[in-house]
């Protein structure tokens, strides 16, 4: 993995169906990242910033909407942008929130192919932006399950659109981190449920039924992670959705989160998100719900 490419650990929970995350602003300022659910950008107003996409690179114009697959990188940057009032809404969702048995019916047939070509990213046509920006940007003011029928009717509609374009090459390929192991579903459930207590080998080892050096080599060989770093890694996800949602102290959301020791929660916070938990709170001056 490159050194300046961030795995973004998003606040989306396991509870959620989506998050929408809405702001204005003069710049771009998130750095090259990829995280493991989808992502559809509207953007207004930021004619010549430039997008990248996999390996595909190009400025862009005053209107935009992208679906990213999980896992490809992508970043957009000023670049040339001189725009006062660039506009963004970012929905992410969750890989398995249409699940696969449901994608193969005849009625979703589109949305599984729209979903295939996201692995390398989909730019929908100006027609289509125009046609679906009300709707997008009317999504946060739905609620419930009302929203979730919504942004599903939205995929569906750009699922059917017309003069869909293709970004990254087809030899570019995103890391896929598929786990396909019971015991490992189970780990992070239980890490998921337990991230604010502590979480030791030797506890994760036994529930797995292993010893701690089998279990060890085990959970790297079908994660890619070390268990303390994917345990790490929930926990940052946890204190990311605090630090957006409360008015708690950066001191208080690391101890809620489980980490024992503030200036660690600092020093890998900033090591993983590129910015202090402070500074991270200050960018999210927008408007962000969860669903």
């Amino acid at each position: 993995m490159k050194k300046n490419l961030l795995r973004e650990i998003t606040p989306l929970t396991q509870s959620d169906c989506f998050t929408l995350f809405s702001r204005v602003k003069t710049a771009f300022d998130f750095p090259l990242h990829y995280h493991e659910e989808f992502e559809l950008n509207f953007i207004q107003h930021a004619k010549d910033a430039r997008r990248i996409v996999g390996d595909h690179m190009e400025d862009i114009n005053d209107l935009e909407l992208v679906l990213v697959g999980p896992n490809l990188q992508h970043a957009w940057f000023t670049h040339h942008c001189k725009s006062p009032e660039i506009r963004e809404i970012t929905i992410q969702f969750h890989k398995d929130l249409f699940d696969e048995r449901l994608l193969r019916r005849n009625q979703l047939s589109f949305i599984k192919s729209m979903f295939e070509k996201s692995s390398r990213g989909i730019l929908f046509s100006r027609e289509t932006i125009q046609s679906l920006a009300p709707r997008i940007i009317g999504l946060n003011q739905k609620q419930g399950f009302d929203s979730v029928l919504e942004l599903m009717s939205i995929l569906h509609d750009l699922s059917i659109s017309r003069n869909m374009r293709i970004l990254s090459d087809l030899s570019f390929t995103p890391e896929h981190f598929t786990y396909n192991s019971r015991r490992v579903e189970r780990i992070f459930e239980h890490m998921n449920n337990n991230f604010d207590k502590n979480i030791t080998l030797g506890e994760v080892s036994k529930l797995a039924n292993m010893s701690n050096v089998s279990f060890s080599r085990f959970f790297r060989q079908r994660t890619g992670n070390t268990f303390i770093d994917s345990l790490t890694e929930i926990r940052l996800g946890h204190a990311t959705r605090m630090l957006i949602e409360s008015t708690n102290s950066v001191a208080e959301v690391a101890y809620h989160c489980g980490f024992n020791n503030i200036s660690n929660f600092n020093r890998i916070f900033k090591k993983k998100k590129g910015c202090t938990p402070r500074e991270f709170r200050d960018n999210f001056s927008g408007t962000r719900i969860f669903i």
